[in-house]
C-alpha cells in the first residue's frame, strides 16, 4: 500500500481513498446462499436463494459465516464484501484549448479514441441515431437525474434520458447522485449533443436506467450491487454498466450473490459490462472477471495500456481510460517516461456541490474505459447489424471481432481483443456488386 502510494504521487495522482483489502465487508451482516427449500423459510431476500442474515451482539462474520455453512439447506454463507468505483483520480488542470468538444475528447475522435463520428454517421443510416431505442442500467454511485430537493439535474442529460432506477443504498425510488462518478460515467454513454453545453456522449441517444448501489465514498456491499444486477436485468434493459471493482484478492467464492445475479442477468438476455480494475495487477478484478461480464481494460491518449490498468487472461477489451502509459518493452505506443496522457472530460459535479456542473479534471481509470463499451454496445444494438435482438454473446462477439489490434499481434493479455472502434462495430457490410464480363 505505502509503496503504491508513493508511485502515484510519483506520476501526479492521488488516492481519493484506501485501496479496499480482502478483510472490508459489512461488520454485522452475511451472504447466504440456500436451497430451494430452505430458502422460503429465510427472510431479507436478494434473489430467490439469497439473504442477508444480520448479526446478534457478540457475533463476529467469520463464525457466523463458520457456523451457517454448518447448517442443513445453506450453499454458502461469507462476507458482504465491498466494492470501489474503479477510477484513479487527479488534478493535472486542464488544457483550455479551443475547438470545441473534439479538443478535449480526444477518447471519441482522437487517433487512440473509439472512432465517434464514424460510428455515428452509421447510426443515423441505420436511422437509429446514437444509438436511440437501447436503455443502459448505470450502477453506481448514481446519476444526476432529477431536480429534487438539494439536487440538479445535468443539464447536459435533458429531455427524455432516463427511464425509472432504484437507489439501493437508501432503500428509495431516487437514485440521485452525491458523488459525481455515476453521473460521469452516464455522461460518457449518453451526453447530449448539438445542445451548447458541454461535451458529447459516444450513445447519446441512448436512455439511461440510474441504479445507486455505490455511497457517496464510491463504496458498495455486494448485496446492494446484487440486488441492483436483479433489479436491471428484470426491467429489461439492453446492458449493465459495472464501473467498480472488488480487490484483486477477492474470489469467486467470496461473491456467489452477485455470480448468481449476473448468470440471472445474461439469461435474461442482458450484456453487463465491467472495468478491470485499478491495481496494476496481472489479473482482472471481479466482478468484470466474471465469465457473465464483458471485462475492459483502460489504454491511453498514446494507445499504450495504462499503467493502473488490471489485465490478464480473461480480459476482453480495452477502452480509453486516460493517464500514464505503462511500462511494456517492445510496444511503440507506450511512453512511461513522457508526460502523461489526458484524462477523460465529461459533464458532472463537484461531490461538495451536487448543483455545480462542469468540466472537472482528474478523471482517470477502468471505471472511464467501460462505459465506452457500453456506448458502443448500444450502438451495435441499435445499428441492427447483427440483428434486430441480438444476444449478448453476439454484441460482445461482435466488440471483440472489430476491435482494433494493439500491443503484440492478436488477442493478448494486456489489450484483450484490442482497442474498442464503435465504427467498425457498426458498420454494415458492403452489399455485393454484381460485375459483367466485358469483352
Amino acid at each position: 500500500m505505502i509503496r503504491r502510494s508513493l508511485l502515484l504521487a510519483a506520476l501526479g495522482l492521488t488516492l481519493l481513498a484506501p485501496l479496499a483489502t480482502a478483510e472490508e465487508y459489512v461488520p454485522d451482516e452475511v451472504i447466504v446462499r440456500y436451497t430451494p427449500s430452505a430458502a422460503a423459510a429465510a427472510g431479507d431476500a436478494i434473489g430467490p436463494r439469497t439473504r442477508v442474515v444480520h448479526l446478534r451482539a457478540g457475533e463476529t462474520v467469520a463464525g457466523k459465516a463458520a457456523e451457517l455453512r454448518g447448517r442443513r439447506g445453506v450453499l454458502s454463507a461469507t462476507p458482504n464484501h465491498i466494492a470501489r468505483a474503479s477510477w484513479v483520480p487527479n488534478d493535472p488542470g486542464r488544457d483550455g484549448a479551443p475547438g470545441g468538444w473534439q479538443a478535449l475528447q480526444w477518447n471519441l475522435a482522437g487517433p487512440f479514441g473509439v472512432n465517434a463520428p464514424a460510428a455515428w454517421d452509421n447510426l443515423g443510416l441505420a436511422g437509429r441515431p446514437g444509438g436511440r431505442g437501447v436503455t443502459v442500467a448505470v450502477l453506481d454511485t448514481g446519476v444526476a437525474y432529477s431536480d429534487r430537493g438539494r439536487f440538479t439535474r445535468s443539464p447536459d442529460l435533458r429531455g427524455n434520458r432516463f427511464v425509472r432506477g432504484y437507489d439501493f443504498i437508501d432503500g428509495d425510488r431516487y437514485p440521485n447522485d452525491v458523488n459525481g462518478h455515476g453521473t460521469h460515467v452516464a455522461s460518457t454513454i449518453a451526453e447530449s449533443i448539438d445542445n451548447g453545453i458541454g461535451v458529447t456522449g459516444l450513445a447519446f441517444g441512448a436512455r439511461i436506467m440510474p441504479v445507486r448501489v455505490l455511497d457517496r465514498f464510491g463504496e458498495g456491499d455486494s448485496a446492494a450491487i446484487s440486488r441492483g444486477i436483479r433489479f436491471a436485468a428484470r426491467k429489461r434493459v439492453d446492458i449493465i454498466n459495472l464501473s467498480f471493482e472488488f480487490d484483486s484478492a477477492i474470489r469467486a467464492g467470496e461473491i456467489p450473490d452477485i455470480l448468481e445475479a449476473l448468470r440471472d442477468a445474461r439469461r435474461r438476455g442482458v450484456l453487463v459490462v465491467g472495468a478491470s480494475g485499478n491495481a496494476s495487477e496481472r489479473s482482472v478484478a471481479y466482478p468484470a472477471r466474471a465469465r457473465d461480464v464483458l471485462s475492459v481494460g483502460a489504454t491511453t491518449e498514446h494507445g499504450c495500456v495504462a499503467e493502473y490498468s488490471n489485465n490478464g487472461s480473461t480480459l476482453d477489451v480495452a477502452a480509453p481510460g486516460g493517464g500514464p502509459d505503462a511500462e511494456v518493452d517492445g510496444d511503440v505506443n507506450c511512453r512511461p517516461f513522457e508526460a502523461a496522457g489526458r484524462d477523460i472530460v465529461q459533464m458532472t459535479f463537484s461531490a461538495s456541490d451536487p448543483g455545480a456542473f462542469g468540466l472537472p479534471g482528474g478523471y482517470t481509470g477502468t471505471s472511464m474505459a467501460a462505459p465506452h463499451a457500453s456506448a458502443a454496445a448500444a450502438l451495435v444494438i441499435a445499428s441492427g447489424v447483427i440483428g434486430r435482438d441480438p444476444s449478448p454473446s453476439a454484441v460482445e462477439a461482435r466488440l471483440k471481432a472489430t476491435a482494433r489490434d494493439l500491443g503484440v499481434p492478436g488477442p493478448d493479455s494486456r489489450y484483450g481483443a484490442g482497442l474498442i472502434d464503435a465504427a467498425a462495430a457498426t458498420a454494415a457490410a458492403p452489399t455485393a456488386r454484381r460485375v459483367s464480363a466485358s469483352g
